[in-house]
């Protein structure tokens, strides 16, 4: 079972990640991605989709024309954990 993260891991784990901020109300990360046009924003989202396919860890998010919004966060453990720190990572490297 995946463990929320608290104290020192979590500050560590946040403040590793670039423009991810947390989303008031919710135990969650949230992060917006603005692209050229809707192709360019699809191309990522399904870029998203197969990271998150193979860490078996899947974003919120939605989708207006060039503009992306992803929220992260692991229900089983209600809330942040280091599968939304990883995945977010990985966006930011492999995705964004």
């Amino acid at each position: 079972m995946v463990e929320k993260l608290s104290g020192e891991a979590r500050s560590a784990a946040l403040a590793g990640l670039d423009g991810w901020s947390e989303v008031t109300g919710r135990d969650a990360i949230q992060k917006r991605f603005t692209f050229a046009g809707f192709p360019e924003a699809f191309a990522f989202m399904t870029r998203v989709a197969l990271i998150a396919e193979r860490m078996d860890h899947h974003p919120e998010w939605t989708n207006v024309w060039n503009r992306v919004d992803v929220v992260l966060t692991t229900h089983s453990a209600k809330g942040l954990s280091r599968l939304d720190v990883e995945l977010a990572a990985a966006i930011d490297g492999g995705a964004g």
